[in-house]
């Protein structure tokens, strides 16, 4: 396992734009996938979007398609999502995962085995 840490959450107003980020700080050798999820209030964490270390390969929820731009920077360890149009329904905990399998399930949660402990993400004005 890896320990991964976020940052670069915050406050952004609808339509604006923020980046949130991940490192790896130990090798990240055996990763497969790093992925991005997001939990709100009262609601189920959900994927979206996951890049395959090795390939830079991108996948995304179908309501990020458009928006969002996950890139990884390999020698940096370090994954980033890029989130442009944020709207109020993308408040949420952020949450940074790591994929060790090779599977392509990249969406499903349970496939992920390090995570980091979320950064909040509030759109609003």
């Amino acid at each position: 396992q890896v320990h991964l840490e976020e940052s670069g959450g915050g406050l952004v107003q609808p339509g604006g734009s923020l980046r949130v980020s991940c490192v790896a700080p130990q090798r990240t050798v055996d990763v497969s996938a790093v992925g991005w999820f997001r939990q709100s209030p009262g609601k189920e964490r959900e994927f979206v979007a996951a890049i395959r270390w090795r390939s830079a390969r991108t996948y995304y929820a179908d309501s990020v398609k458009g928006r969002f731009t996950i890139t990884r920077d390999a020698a940096k360890e370090l994954v980033h999502l890029q989130m442009n149009s944020l709207q109020a329904e993308d408040t949420a905990v952020y949450y940074c995962a790591a994929k060790f399998d090779s599977g392509s399930d990249y969406a499903i949660e349970g496939t992920y085995t390090s995570w980091g402990r979320g950064t909040q993400v509030t759109v609003s004005s």
